[in-house]
């Protein structure tokens, strides 16, 4: 018996255990492990390429020219920048495009793409998004100067059209099209418009209506994200609607004023609320409509986050003009020196949910407040450090009193109770000496 263990060792393990052991071990681990030798490396493979994170093009370029493309085919999370290091060589757009396709293409696999570009690419970057059958999470973002380098709304559009089971799509600085947009142009305040995308061929399901409310036409969308960028567009209320949106999540355009923001954010509600689920929101709702139970488009609204850039003074009037749904979980995000403000808000609100009776928001379980630090913060004073405690338990005494959830904490720490995957940055990643590329384990 003794000699039957002894004889089961690492290298005659069935490949099937070998993935099976790889697969549980956590990233740092599959890094050590896969410079035992070469047919460990190899075992390790998958487990090393199921996450990849290409921080610019340069590491674009040097991934495509060193990893062999059929470990590609492991990739099921991928991030991808195409802007260029400080001080490197323009590259023509043609060209950083074709490197996009190439590695996306051998991304058989591939479930979560985030794409990160400085402007839009060219059109021939549609090209590999139709064949991405296990896509099911798509983000796209404007990682340059919007007013020299603005990403096309219809390029986007049509990139996320031809995702055929797209499921949850994030936006995040898109710019219009002078095509769909050309009230916009010469007209205060201004916007960056995208001029000479009119080339871009029309879709199979959208035509040549390549704006962002059709984005509601994609039948299997779920989850839609979409920050700083322009709302305006009127078609968000003619457009038909084919999916059952869940959640949504609309930022605001920081070229428009807090008025056009919550207009473009009711026109958006008014529109999808009637499956939402969960809402993220960044501007006041002044509508009364929302308030009403009968005729809130919002019939099933559950759960609602406040971003930290939404107006503290608007809390307590958006909250009553919401209360036609059935709301049961409350988050709210706000900076440090907001938090007293906070807090304060949310005790007037549940102060009218008390003198309202038990009709209003009688779905509400909990109410979390997550404290975020900003960018440049100076460290707050043992007096403002005791105010912010004292706030903080004040709300959740009188959260307790209605028996209400309640956790007051900072943004990170919450966060961090999450677990996150790690990911393959391909300066980190090294090959082993070994010249050998088979894939036998």
């Amino acid at each position: 018996m003794s000699a039957t263990l002894n004889s089961c060792t690492w290298s005659n393990l069935p490949t099937e255990m070998k993935l099976a052991i790889v697969d549980a071990l956590a990233p740092e681990d599959v890094k050590s492990m896969s410079q035992v030798d070469q047919r460990t490396y190899q075992a390790c493979v998958p487990a090393t390429f199921k996450t990849v994170k290409l921080n610019n093009y340069d590491a674009l370029q040097k991934f495509l020219e060193n990893v062999p493309r059929s470990y590609c085919s492991h990739i099921q999370e991928l991030e991808i920048c195409t802007q260029n290091e400080e001080g490197e060589v323009n590259i023509l757009l043609r060209t950083r495009t074709d490197s996009v396709i190439a590695l996306l293409s051998a991304c058989s696999r591939l479930t979560k793409l985030t794409l990160k570009m400085a402007g839009s690419l060219d059109k021939s970057i549609i090209a590999p998004f139709p064949f991405l059958n296990n896509l099911k999470h798509l983000t796209i973002a404007n990682c340059g100067e919007e007013n020299s380098n603005p990403l096309s709304e219809r390029l986007v559009v049509s990139i996320a059209a031809s995702v055929q089971n797209l499921q949850e799509l994030s936006l995040d600085r898109i710019s219009r099209s002078k095509l769909h947009a050309p009230e916009l142009e010469g007209a205060y305040p201004y916007v960056p418009l995208v001029v000479g995308d009119d080339d871009i061929p029309d879709h199979p399901l959208l035509g040549s209506e390549l704006c962002l409310p059709s984005l509601l036409r994609i039948p299997n969308l779920r989850k839609l994200t979409i920050r700083d960028t322009h709302l305006g567009d009127e078609r968000w209320t003619t457009t038909p609607v084919a999916c059952r949106l869940q959640v949504l999540d609309l930022g605001s355009c920081y070229h428009e004023d807090e008025d056009f923001n919550s207009a473009c954010t009711e026109r958006i509600m008014s529109t999808v609320g009637r499956t939402i689920d969960e809402f993220s929101l960044t501007t006041a709702v002044s509508d009364s409509v929302f308030a009403k139970p009968a005729a809130t488009p919002l019939q099933r609204l559950r759960k609602l986050h406040i971003t930290p850039f939404f107006p503290v003074d608007s809390v307590v009037d958006t909250m009553t003009n919401l209360a036609g749904s059935p709301i049961e979980n409350l988050s709210l995000q706000c900076y440090e020196d907001d938090m007293v403000d906070m807090c304060e808000a949310l005790e007037s609100f549940l102060s009218r949910r008390v003198e309202r009776g038990p009709q209003f928001y009688d779905k509400l379980k909990r109410i979390d407040i997550a404290i975020t630090a900003a960018d440049g913060a100076s460290t707050p004073s043992a007096e403002e450090v005791e105010e912010r405690a004292v706030a903080a338990k004040r709300l959740q005494d009188f959260c307790r009193d209605l028996r209400l959830a309640s956790v007051v904490g900072k943004f990170n720490s919450l966060a961090e109770k999450a677990p996150r995957p790690t990911s393959l940055s391909f300066t980190d990643w090294k090959r082993p000496t070994s010249k050998a590329r088979s894939m036998t384990i």
